[in-house]
């Protein structure tokens, strides 16, 4: 039988929006899990392994999770900005009183950890990203200064149109 519980959804005011978070472990290492596309710290746990990853991790870091603005239990917002969405991050460390902590971000969680680590690095031990997104279209600027490689990173070779170098 299994005796555990669920830990219990708390919220943290980033400014006038509330941000709900959960945390569980009692670890010296605190480590702040910035979520992707979608977020709902309560739902989460119904997902096959997710609790299960979560107390793996908690068995040597506070493991601090939260849902995004506009996202499964934080307040509704209409199309927040990314450094609206980061300080949200700060928010939520402050709310659990973590000074510093590993920042771990997953997908589209990563440029708001990347930032986040950026704008405050004093309060960044560890930057982890998990699936972060590349740029797909370089912007101007960079096409100047964009190295002329392949998709699998070898020089690219210039070849007529029967394919051959």
């Amino acid at each position: 039988m299994n005796d555990f519980i669920l830990p219990a959804t708390r919220y943290a005011l980033s400014g006038d929006c509330s941000i709900a978070y959960q945390v569980m472990g009692e670890a010296p290492i605190d480590l702040v899990m910035v979520p992707g596309v979608v977020s709902h710290v309560e739902f989460f746990h119904e997902t096959p392994g997710y609790t299960a990853f979560l107390r793996r991790l908690s068995e040597f870091a506070r493991v601090i999770t939260f849902d995004k603005r506009g996202q499964g239990l934080s307040d509704r917002v209409s199309a927040p900005s990314l450094e609206e969405r980061m300080d949200d991050v700060r928010a939520v460390m402050d709310a659990v009183g973590s000074k510093r902590a590993a920042v771990m971000g997953f997908s589209e969680g990563s440029p708001m950890s990347a930032l986040f680590a950026a704008t405050y690095p004093e309060r960044v031990e560890k930057l982890l990203l998990f699936g972060g997104l590349r740029y797909r279209r370089w912007p101007p600027i960079l096409k100047r200064k964009r190295p002329n490689v392949s998709r699998a990173g070898a020089p690219a070779r210039s070849s007529n149109r029967h394919g051959r170098a």
